[in-house]
């Protein structure tokens, strides 16, 4: 079944700003996302859980009497053009707060919304944003008003090698796994490399040279060579969908037999199908309810994707989940800020910063718990991970365990 949300949906959505444009007072907020370049196979449907959460919140009253208006931009994955949207926002829409998308944009405008106090809820998970006072040594910046929703690429990625050697004994292995990184040679897969590595070596790993594939889905056989030669016993795919799927399949023609291990944005239902069987018992970070489970916001989750699909039967993947939790997040901010007496950016962040394992209204069992303090913006460190298999086509999602990684006071930033 395919389930792949089309970009003329996305525009739909996102072109609708709020319902009553004339309302009194509204909530600027700026969506920024990639609805085309070498992520859009991921960020279209988390863009549009993004903008369907919007409307939806519109649509159920707003936030104190208030609608969102929010402008959606696609700046294909492109950082500058991201930061001079940015300074355009701030010049016109001058949004409260701002649901972004990758790692390169969101690092290059740390400084720029610290200085102007405008939270950004990123769909970029780098573990250098989750120091908001700069304390720790591992630290590219202070990261004040950065925020997102799940587990940060590095802690997700230790998880995986955390389960990776509970396998490896679990199968009676002797002598160290061999652990390598593979991905492209930029900021987004590069984001967790050092701190995976040298947790993987921690744990005992034997820690291999990394391998560079591209973004941009291609032949990979040459990789996959060097992935055999290299005998990897764990490879974590640092990529997006797209090119995890070229380089499995590219893997599988040439007898690699290695454990893949992937990112949140690594592995989906798409990816599944696409790949077939190269891509069974790829081990994988989910960050979020997958459509139809048994989880009592599933309801809400459901009348939530009828603002870009009426009839209610679009089947959403994982990243849409994840656009409408971190959506949803930063509307319990703004309820929050409300309360504090205005709805504007130093209040939202003090809103995130409220939160204590806290999980927004009506998607219980959707969106994991989540904590932000003054002091750390690691939202959470639990790491849930799945296998999948093709099953000629009847696929399967299983999970396989969760992790709870260490909340380590070195790792903050990092």
């Amino acid at each position: 079944m395919r389930r792949m949300i089309t970009l003329g949906t996305l525009l739909v959505a996102s072109l609708a700003l709020a319902s009553t444009a004339f309302a009194a007072k509204m909530i600027p907020v700026g969506h920024l996302a990639a609805l085309t370049g070498p992520t859009s196979d991921v960020g279209i449907p988390y863009g549009a859980g993004v903008a369907d959460a919007m409307r939806y919140i519109n649509a159920q009253g707003g936030i104190d009497g208030m609608e969102i208006e929010f402008e959606t931009v696609d700046y294909a994955y492109n950082a500058p053009r991201a930061v001079a949207t940015y300074k355009k926002w701030i010049s016109s829409l001058n949004p409260v707060a701002i649901q972004g998308w990758g790692t390169a944009d969101t690092e290059a405008l740390v400084k720029f919304v610290a200085k102007d106090e405008v939270p950004y809820i990123s769909a970029s998970y780098s573990g250098h944003l989750t120091d908001p006072t700069g304390k720790s040594p591992k630290t590219k910046a202070p990261a004040p008003y950065n925020f997102f929703y799940g587990p940060s690429y590095s802690d997700a990625c230790r998880g995986l090698v955390q389960w990776a050697a509970d396998d490896w004994k679990a199968k009676g292995k002797d002598g160290k796994a061999k652990f390598i990184h593979m991905g492209d040679n930029h900021p987004y897969p590069n984001a967790p490399k050092e701190a995976c590595a040298a947790y993987a070596e921690e744990l005992g790993f034997e820690v291999l040279q990394p391998i560079v594939y591209s973004l941009k889905p291609a032949d990979a056989k040459a990789q996959c060579l060097s992935l055999k030669d290299a005998a990897a016993d764990y490879a974590y795919l640092a990529n997006t969908s797209g090119s995890n799927i070229s380089l499995l399949k590219s893997c599988a023609t040439v007898g690699v037999e290695t454990q893949f291990l992937t990112n949140v944005w690594g592995w989906d239902e798409n990816s599944i199908e696409a790949t077939g069987a190269p891509g069974d018992g790829i081990a994988w970070v989910v960050g979020a309810a997958k459509w139809g489970d048994d989880a009592p916001g599933m309801a809400t989750l459901k009348e939530i994707s009828k603002m870009s699909d009426s009839s209610g039967k679009e089947e959403r993947p994982l990243h849409y989940v994840r656009g409408v939790c971190a959506t949803f997040f930063m509307k319990e901010a703004m309820k929050n800020a409300a309360a504090m007496g205005e709805i504007n950016g130093p209040n939202i962040k003090k809103g995130f910063e409220q939160m204590r394992d806290f999980v927004p209204a009506g998607l219980e069992g959707v969106c994991l718990p989540s904590t932000w303090t003054a002091e750390d913006h690691r939202g959470t460190t639990m790491v849930n991970i799945y296998t999948s298999s093709y099953n000629g086509g009847d696929f399967e999602m299983t999970k396989e365990a969760t992790v709870e990684v260490p909340r380590r006071d070195e790792w903050l930033g990092w």
